[in-house]
């Protein structure tokens, strides 16, 4: 890249404390716009859709879609998925061994002695277990087909079949101990009421029998018996069996409980390794953009206008930020001038004074308020804006790492209102990020303000003046962007949802090993799942998924519906329509997968 697409921020940190550093005076105006990729390298080959949509209708035509694989962040809850796959392939695997020892049993049964009426029940009950152990092998292939319901049932009846057997083959025999795999492999599963169902089902049929037997009420009809033995040995090994059936389905349930803790411990330390690299990220860049403040500067003593130019307080690829003074009022501003030798480009100047047009154009107490712009004769454009106090969302969340749903509202209507006007005007930021929200202290109270419109688009522009680059910062740019189409408001509300994501996450929507892998990231992949990396309420998920819809038209209509659908889901409540919206989203892009650039 070249000097001019390098990413700049302009901050003004005059004290070392974090703390002083949220009273200390910044600069009103962020970052300079970022050209941060060329057309060589973006936009990425995307195969068409064909997708159309009115209001939250979503098209179910698609296109192929590139080999995906799993973000690490993600993993926890595929590993709670492999787990229960695990589950079912157990549950297949014993379903066919039972199925197996009870055709066996149904070959062997006719040439072998014993009571006639329970050697039918068990001959009756071999040919149930055979017929349903091919069901279970064949309809749980499917793994969205299993049904805890479905095998609690099927626990019971396959137990009262096992039992047939044990009575026929001799409660005080061997037959008795068939059964602990049996508990085994259900109590280790995630089928609570099932494996409680089977062990309490076993243990008090077994000591049911045994109990009628030892005391006479019943024969006992087994092919072996006690025989001779003593009565105080045949209650020991009745006690035993006991245990055993307790030992088994103690040692199962602790297993399955010490691999899902031992699984959250592994995936919060890499949660937690990967919120660190996402802010050691955020960090470096912003020390880079902090490094080029303070001193003395090109423009410093000139006079523009009624002001006085004082030192740098930031410094960008394009262009430097001073502190300024009104001569007359001693007004404190912030005044935002190119380097000179991005003066001779005309491109840039244009986009300066595009920016100062956007700026102008937007009153609302959620922007800067412009003070003064240089004529059309000034040799230097400038654009004087008032000079803020307070500290950008950038490094709020580098202390808190999160901001609590009551926060995140009020920042998306502060924020979201400036969208929706800027939209109505034609005016689309392209540029939306946590640096470039400023939580601003004014006589009013905190005020969340939306800086930099250097990298704007205003409609009666036809064309790009950055000539096919793509523009905005890759992490919390759309697809669009990304893909460097033209773009409008969806886009904007789009960074506004990839910011929201952030602050609830604790870590950028998308990272990448360097720019190209990102932006491929950002156009074909989703982020992992918010509720898998926070303690948040799932309906969020849903909020997210659809304010960072791949298409711009199954977005949000405006940022205002986007923080409503967020103040609801905050009550645990969405309607029905936006859920349906959500689920339909989610099953054509499911939270986690990104493309595998090596197919």
């Amino acid at each position: 890249m070249s000097a001019e697409d390098e990413p700049a921020t302009v901050t003004d940190s005059p004290s070392a404390n974090r703390r002083e550093r949220r009273r200390s005076s910044l600069a009103a105006q962020g970052p300079e716009a970022q050209e941060l990729v060329s057309q060589s390298s973006a936009p990425f080959p995307v195969a068409g859709s064909n997708q159309s949509s009115k209001g939250f209708g979503v098209s179910q035509t698609t296109s192929a879609q590139p080999s995906v694989h799993l973000d690490e962040a993600t993993r926890l809850h595929v590993s709670r998925q492999a787990l229960f796959g695990e589950d079912v392939g157990l549950l297949r695997n014993f379903s066919s061994a039972i199925g197996l020892l009870c055709l066996g049993l149904v070959v062997t049964l006719p040439f072998i002695g014993g009571d006639p009426m329970l050697k039918t029940v068990l001959w009756g009950g071999c040919l149930f277990s055979i017929f349903t152990s091919l069901w279970i092998t064949i309809v749980l292939r499917d793994l969205e087909r299993y049904d805890q319901r479905l095998l609690s049932v099927m626990t019971l009846l396959s137990v009262f079949v096992a039992y047939s057997g044990v009575l026929f083959l001799g409660v005080h025999s061997p037959a008795a101990l068939f059964v602990l795999p049996g508990i085994y492999l259900v109590a280790s599963s995630q089928a609570v009421f099932a494996a409680w169902t089977l062990y309490l089902v076993c243990a008090g049929l077994q000591g049911l029998l045994a109990i009628l037997i030892l005391a006479g009420t019943i024969r006992d009809p087994g092919l072996i018996t006690a025989g001779a033995s003593e009565l105080y040995v045949r209650i020991i090994a009745q006690i035993l069996i006991q245990l055993m059936y307790l030992g088994m389905f103690m040692l199962a349930r602790r297993s399955r409980v010490g691999t899902l803790q031992a699984m959250n411990k592994v995936f919060a330390a890499e949660n937690k390794a990967q919120e660190r690299e996402a802010a050691f990220i955020e960090v470096r860049e912003d020390l880079d953009r902090m490094l080029g403040a303070g001193g003395v500067g090109h423009y410093s003593e000139r006079m523009l206008g009624r002001y006085k130019v004082g030192g740098i307080i930031g410094r960008g690829a394009m262009g430097e930020v001073y502190e300024a003074i009104h001569v007359d009022t001693a007004q404190l501003a912030a005044v935002k001038l190119l380097h000179p030798h991005v003066l001779a480009k005309p491109s840039s100047v244009e986009r300066f004074l595009r920016e100062a047009q956007a700026a102008s154009a937007l009153q609302s107490p959620h922007t800067v308020r412009v003070l003064d712009i240089s004529g059309a004769e000034e040799a230097v454009p400038y654009l004087m804006m008032e000079k803020l106090t307070g500290y950008d969302l950038a490094q709020h969340l580098r202390e808190v790492r999160r901001l609590s749903m009551p926060e995140i509202v009020a920042l998306v209507e502060q924020v979201g209102s400036v969208i929706d006007l800027a939209a109505s005007k034609g005016i689309v930021h392209r540029d939306l990020k946590p640096q470039n929200l400023f939580l601003a202290e004014t006589p009013q109270g905190s005020a969340w303000k939306v800086l930099d419109f250097g990298a704007s688009k205003l409609a009666e522009h036809s064309g790009t003046l950055t000539q096919g680059r793509v523009i905005g910062t890759p992490a919390y740019m759309s697809p669009q962007q990304a893909k460097g189409k033209d773009v409008d408001g969806a886009a904007d509300r789009y960074c506004l949802a990839a910011i929201v994501y952030r602050a609830l996450a604790g870590r950028p929507p998308f990272t990448g090993k360097d720019l190209p892998t990102t932006l491929y990231n950002v156009v074909y992949g989703t982020p992992p799942q918010p509720s898998v990396l926070a303690d948040i309420d799932p309906t969020l998920d849903l909020v997210l998924a659809v304010g960072m819809a791949k298409n711009p038209k199954h977005r949000f209509p405006d940022a205002q519906a986007f923080a409503n659908a967020l103040r609801d889901a905050s009550n645990s409540r969405i309607s029905d329509s936006l859920k349906r919206h959500a689920e339909i989203l989610l099953k054509e892009n499911p939270w986690g997968m990104l493309p595998n650039q090596d197919d």
